[in-house]
């Protein structure tokens, strides 16, 4: 041509483009950028194509076996590809597989609240605004559905026509997991034998499939002989084990911090994945005769926090907690009642407040931590827990570490003795709290038994909101030495009365 690079023109030599050209480059960038921003809004598109790739995300996506589990730990990234296979199956546009049609598939929770905490959750995210149809909720609004309960997403397919992902929880029973013809089911989590071979029936007549991604807690259960032993030699069975090692997203420092929080037994399931039995009691640390200990004044410095788990049928558990110059943390007041409103149980946490002079904001107001359910609205309310608690004053915070098992694992480094002195302490007066971790048992399997737990629960929201308990390989000032021979005096000395 003679010269670098070419102008669109109208033949002429001056080599200035036309109006119409220009119009025509504007209208380019303008799709272009108008790409990108797609680009960047669609978690889906990013889902494994950067440089980091989980190589066993990709091995689970690339498999053809109609019966394929992930067992992996907290943060394996197992949860994210389990969303990411029902998200591509039923948009139609599965990059490893033979796509169809108006697909229908299920995704299958615990509880209904581990449903909108996790599954749900993970589904909208990877789904794109213009590619939901419709929305059918359970509870809450359709408008905002990852504050409520979804009952069915509708999702366009690629192909045409429309595909569903529906909800479902395996607390609702068998009967609900009847009469349907599927394409897939996704077992968020592992779910009872019973539910597990009904949604068998359900992918049967239109071949389809079923993935499940689980953290294997519950012991040697049915998922142990059926899919990992594979007892039967089922052709189409296929597991994968995922840990943190797995998960490129996760630094080193992270992982090393995790592992630092869990015990041998628990690491196995938790970073591993393996399978493994619990039983017995939740905290056989608990010492009821180093753990409790009689009221005292506590400096208005050490106050920190009021921590709730709501409960209008059930109990509602409020703690106060102090914390001391060591990091020692004190329960020191407690509020539990069942079968109250909101309005009581704010009268009640703020007069226990006042008797002990509790801080509050600048605001006037108490504030407390409380489990994230207490933010979600339903049909039959028209305000949340959370802003009920908010008009009598006490500023809640939804935003709490719910994840059970690390919970579990801060608490016992709290009650650990190993170096002669625990970091957590409760006042005698704590009745209920005390009695909650007497009878807080591991259940038949992977979970604690949910009865009389609401004190636990709210103890570990607390906890995990701190960071882990010194452990003192550092040499201690004279100060502290004191300190811990007055309280190893105390201590004998109470249990010798007791004698």
């Amino acid at each position: 041509m003679g010269k670098e690079g070419f102008f669109l023109t109208n033949g002429s030599e001056s080599g200035q483009m036309t109006a119409g050209a220009e119009e025509i480059v504007k209208r380019l960038r303008e799709i272009e950028r108008e790409l990108a921003r797609r680009k960047a809004e669609d978690a889906l598109a990013r889902y494994n194509t950067g440089q980091k790739k989980h190589k066993k995300q990709i091995a689970f996506h690339r498999c053809k076996k109609r019966n394929r589990w992930v067992f992996g730990g907290n943060r394996s990234g197992k949860t994210e590809c389990g969303a990411v296979e029902a998200v591509w199956l039923a948009r139609g546009n599965h990059p490893y597989k033979k796509n169809r049609k108006d697909v229908f598939g299920w995704v299958v929770s615990p509880t209904l609240q581990v449903q909108r905490d996790v599954a749900q959750k993970k589904i909208l995210h990877y789904l794109r605004s213009d590619q939901i149809v419709d929305i059918v909720m359970v509870s809450g609004r359709k408008d905002n559905p990852a504050a409520g309960v979804v009952d069915q997403i509708i999702v366009k397919n690629v192909f045409g026509g429309t595909s569903v992902i529906g909800f479902k929880s395996c607390d609702q029973g068998r009967e609900r997991f009847q009469g349907s013809s599927l394409d897939f089911v996704w077992f968020d989590e592992e779910p009872p034998r019973d539910i597990y071979e009904e949604c068998r029936m359900r992918v049967l007549d239109r071949r389809g499939e079923i993935f499940g991604t689980m953290t294997p807690l519950k012991g040697l259960t049915f998922v142990y002989e059926e899919i990992y032993l594979n007892r039967t030699n089922d052709p189409e069975v296929w597991y994968e084990f995922m840990e943190w090692a797995d998960n490129p997203f996760l630094s080193k420092k992270e992982i090393a911090m995790l592992t630092a929080t869990m015990d041998s037994a628990t690491l196995q399931s938790r970073r591993n994945g393996r399978f493994a039995a619990r039983e017995g009691l939740v905290y056989p640390e608990f010492d009821e005769r180093i753990h409790v200990v009689e009221p005292f004044s506590v400096p208005a410095s050490w106050q920190e926090i009021i921590s709730i788990d709501p409960g209008l049928k059930n109990p509602l558990s409020a703690h106060w907690y102090a914390v001391d110059f060591d990091g020692n943390v004190y329960v020191i007041a407690e509020h539990y009642a069942a079968g109250q409103d909101v309005a009581f149980h704010a009268r009640a946490i703020r007069g226990i407040s006042e008797k002990l002079g509790w801080k509050r904001d600048a605001k006037g107001r108490y504030t407390a931590p409380i489990d994230s359910a207490a933010g979600s609205r339903t049909l039959a309310a028209s305000k949340s827990v959370a802003e009920l608690f908010y008009e009598q004053g006490i500023l809640t915070d939804t935003r709490v570490d719910k994840d059970v098992f690390a919970g579990i694992e801060r608490v016992k480094l709290y009650l650990d003795q190993k170096n002669g002195l625990p970091d957590l302490y409760l006042f005698s007066g704590c009745v209920n709290m005390i009695r909650e971790f007497k009878s807080y048992f591991w259940g038949s399997g992977e979970s604690p038994v949910k009865r009389d737990d609401h004190a636990m629960d709210e103890l570990r929201y607390f906890l995990m909101s701190r960071p882990r308990p010194a452990r003192e390989e550092e040499e201690k000032g004279a100060i502290a030495r004191d300190k811990e021979k007055r309280i190893r005096r105390l201590m004998a000395a109470r249990r010798a009365g007791r004698r």
